[in-house]
């Protein structure tokens, strides 16, 4: 088979319906949106929440509602187990854990968890530390620098 030669399959282009260009065209007069009724006419598209009075979909379903913190700054999480793939006294950043591939998204700020036990001193340097974090890094002989 050839370039030239590639064909659509069969009914995947369908022509679109010429509305109201009358009787023989089939979709003429009411053009297939009915007689009478704010649905038949000019400007018909209503509100998309509204549904005729009944309680929209909306305010229907829980999962849609509460609150969302849109200050809400997320970040990439390492915890201290994690350290331990450096040597002692490296400088862990944000471009050393990137390159190991502790972190995957370079634009989200990193955070340093205190899950596990870290044996060595390291120079860390993150946005943001747990307590637990922070405590054991310099519990290790390392020093905690906030980027």
């Amino acid at each position: 088979m050839k370039l030239h030669e590639l064909r659509e399959a069969e009914g995947t282009k369908k022509n679109r319906k010429r509305r109201g260009r009358g009787i023989a065209a089939g979709q003429g007069k009411t053009a297939g949106f009915g007689t009478k009724g704010s649905g038949s006419r000019a400007g018909r598209g209503g509100k998309l929440y509204f549904e005729g009075g009944q309680l929209p979909l909306v305010r229907r379903l829980a999962v849609k509602r509460g609150f969302r913190n849109v200050n809400r700054v997320e970040y990439s999480v390492v915890n201290v187990t994690e350290l331990g793939n450096f040597e002692a006294g490296a400088l862990v950043d944000a471009t050393a854990l990137i390159e190991i591939g502790l972190v995957k998204n370079d634009k989200q700020p990193i955070k340093i968890l205190g899950e596990g036990e870290l044996d060595r001193a390291l120079t860390v340097r993150a946005s943001a530390f747990s307590e637990t974090a922070k405590a054991k890094i310099e519990a290790a002989g390392g020093t905690v620098e906030i980027a």
